[in-house]
């Protein structure tokens, strides 16, 4: 390539599109799992003013690791999406371009 271009294969992008959405997947199943697990130990704190304070604070800070999680995983599909329209753009413009090529006389 020379300077100032760029090669992009459209086939490449779908499939690093793919491996995001797959991404994606993995860490919704991960987050799932680990809420599931954290909901099953139940509260093992105290009923004593230590053990009120520290379920407040713990249930905060589960509640706000579970839904980053899940914001993540959400973004993560996203990027994935948005790689295969990438793909499927190029390739549509590339038809576009060869076909009008194919016309000049």
């Amino acid at each position: 390539m020379a300077d100032g271009q760029f090669d992009i294969k459209p086939w490449e992008l779908q499939g690093e599109g793919r491996e995001f959405d797959s991404i994606s997947n993995d860490f919704a199943r991960a987050t799932m799992t680990l809420s599931s697990g954290l909901e099953a130990l139940g509260e093992p704190w105290g009923d004593d003013q230590i053990g009120e304070y520290f379920g407040v604070v713990y249930k905060g800070a589960k509640d706000g690791i579970v839904e980053s999680m899940d914001h993540l995983s959400e973004q993560i599909g996203k990027i994935g999406e948005g790689l295969q329209q990438m793909a499927d753009a190029v390739s549509s413009t590339d038809e576009q371009l060869s076909t009008g090529l194919g016309q000049v006389y």
